[in-house]
Order: structure tokens, then C-alpha cells, then sequence
């Protein structure tokens, strides 16, 4: 690493909270920084509140002071715990995460990164960056919110595309990753784009865990606090059955499978 870590340890960025015992960020306990900015729109986001690119409610931090934080839980991380950045859109602060991750990785610590990939090929700097992110990073977690391009624009206000380009370009890198798609009643439960979801994640490499996590309304709340109207009103969780059915559909695999069968 040519760059000082003394240095590195000085970078800012906009920090809109942590938590110190994540569980589902990625393997193990994980220490995660949650990033203010996001140009997604989607209308389930249960993190509303770290959309704009500028708050007042967000804190100007440098990498020195949230690793010294992070390393505070370091003894709960076991073998598997680490750091996870997450947001917002992790991406859109690349700066900041790229130099967090170096000093983590200067100190043997895990590294997760948690996106949804919109920035790809939209964001000329962050697509510029991205490789050198990406060699200082252990896991990607992708969010793959729906494979439809009509109903990936009516969801996020955002196009697909380019999402979906980012996952090959992490599969061409052989980048390990997570793939996770939220099951939404209405919305991202239609059986012909799960089928076609499914079919696209088994071309990528080194997909370890493709999952389905079922929409819940824990974050409607903060659209109220926003005094927004929360656009899913009124939509339940989805029913075990229809759960299950996403799962046959798409031929989800664990990660525990995953490591069966390549042993």
C-alpha cells in the first residue's frame, strides 16, 4: 500500500450513523457506517432520512475516528465480523470507503460493502474508482431490487441497466458477493421477473449467498417523521407461501449450501 495510513486515517465523509453489533450486513458481527446520500428512490426504503447528499443530522467524520470506534467492538467480531458500509449508497462517498477499507485492511479487519450499484456507469468518478475499491474489498453486497426494467423504474426512479452491468463487472473481477432481492407484495413478487432474476444470478461467479428477504414496514415510521407519505401504504409483509414460492422460483441458495456443494 503506497499510501500513508496516517493520511488515509485524515479523509472525511458523511457519516449518518453506526451500529455496533450489525448481524445481517454480511458474515458474522459486523461494526456498520451508514452513509448519507442516495439517489435511489425506492419505495420500501426504510433509511429514507440518509437520501439527501447534504444534512444537518449527518456529522462530517474522518476514517481515523470511525475505525477508532469500529475497533472499540472488535472483540465481538470473532473470525467472521468486520466492518460493513452501507447507507445511502455507499458508493456515492467512494472516497471515504475506499480509505477506510485500506486501513482496515492494513489491520487484518473484514471488509463488506453494501450497494445497490446505481452510481455504475452513471457517475463518471465513482466508475472511475471502483477497482481500486474493489481490491480492498472482501464481500459486496448487492441489492438486485427488481429485474423489470418498467417496474425497476416505477419502484426506485431509477433504470436497471446499468445495475445489472455492475453485477457482471463484479462477476468478471471474481468478486465475491451476496445477492439479495426484497420481496414486495405487488411490486417485486412476479413470478416471470423472479424467474428472469434467478436465471441472471446463476450466470454470475462467485455469488455466495442469493437470498430473499420479505419486505416489512419497520422504516414507515420515518417517512411520517419526514412528513412524506409512505407510497406502500396499506401493503402487508408477504405471506409465508409466497415466500417460499420466491425461493422455488428462483432457486435460491444458501450460503450454507453453497459451501457444500463446492467442497
Amino acid at each position: 500500500m503506497s499510501e500513508n495510513i496516517e493520511e488515509l486515517k485524515q479523509v472525511t465523509g458523511l457519516i449518518h450513523s453506526t451500529e455496533s453489533f450489525g448481524s445481517v450486513d454480511g458474515p458474522g458481527v459486523r461494526f456498520i457506517v451508514f452513509v448519507q446520500g442516495c439517489r435511489m428512490r425506492c419505495k420500501y426504503c426504510h433509511n429514507p432520512d440518509t437520501w439527501a447528499m447534504k444534512s444537518d443530522k449527518a456529522t462530517v467524520r474522518t476514517v481515523g475516528d470511525v475505525m477508532d470506534e469500529a475497533l472499540r467492538f472488535r472483540g465481538f467480531w470473532g473470525e467472521k465480523g468486520g466492518i460493513t458500509v452501507s447507507g445511502g449508497e455507499a458508493l456515492l462517498q467512494i472516497d471515504f470507503v475506499t480509505a477506510l477499507f485500506k486501513v482496515a485492511k492494513s489491520l487484518g479487519v473484514h471488509t463488506t460493502l453494501d450497494t445497490a450499484g446505481q452510481p455504475y456507469m452513471t457517475d463518471d468518478y465513482v466508475t472511475e474508482h471502483i477497482a481500486e475499491l474493489l481490491d480492498y474489498t472482501d464481500l459486496v453486497l448487492l441489492d438486485l431490487k427488481e429485474i423489470n426494467p418498467e417496474r425497476h423504474k416505477d419502484l426506485t426512479a431509477n433504470k436497471v441497466d446499468n445495475i445489472l452491468d455492475f453485477a457482471q463487472y463484479l462477476s468478471d473481477r471474481g468478486q465475491a458477493m451476496w445477492v439479495r432481492h426484497v420481496l414486495v407484495p405487488g411490486e417485486t413478487d412476479y413470478d416471470e421477473d423472479l424467474i428472469k432474476l434467478g436465471e441472471f444470478v446463476k450466470t454470475l461467479k462467485n455469488v455466495l449467498k442469493f437470498e430473499i428477504l420479505p419486505y416489512h414496514t419497520m422504516g414507515e415510521f420515518k417517512w411520517r417523521e419526514l412528513g412524506w407519505k409512505y407510497p406502500l401504504e396499506g401493503v402487508k409483509p408477504p405471506t409465508k407461501d409466497r415466500v417460499h414460492n420466491a425461493k422455488e422460483v428462483m432457486d435460491t441458495e444458501s450460503y450454507q449450501d453453497y459451501l457444500q456443494r463446492i467442497r
